[in-house]
């Protein structure tokens, strides 16, 4: 991931918008080559009743593996309490 300066972000930020719909790429933004925000595409399916991690978390593709997953519990399994 690329970092860039806070200044280069203000003058560049129309560019960088383009450059993250295009490749749906992340920036990071800081000082002294060191990251404290990023810039990232909008989620698509952003839903309001999840938190941003949550929306962020299933927009990127990270649990996308558990899809070749086989289902190991069943809907009964999930509503027994074990405490």
């Amino acid at each position: 991931m690329k970092t860039i300066s806070t200044t280069e972000a203000r003058k560049k930020i129309g560019i960088l918008i383009g450059f993250i719909n295009e490749t749906n790429g992340i920036i990071a933004i800081g000082r002294r080559d060191k990251p404290e925000a990023i810039l990232m595409k909008y989620p698509s399916t952003y839903d309001k009743s999840f938190s941003d991690v949550a929306n962020i978390n299933a927009f990127s593709g990270s649990f996308d593996f558990l899809k070749n997953e086989p289902e190991i519990y069943t809907a009964n399994d999930l509503k027994k309490k074990n405490v």
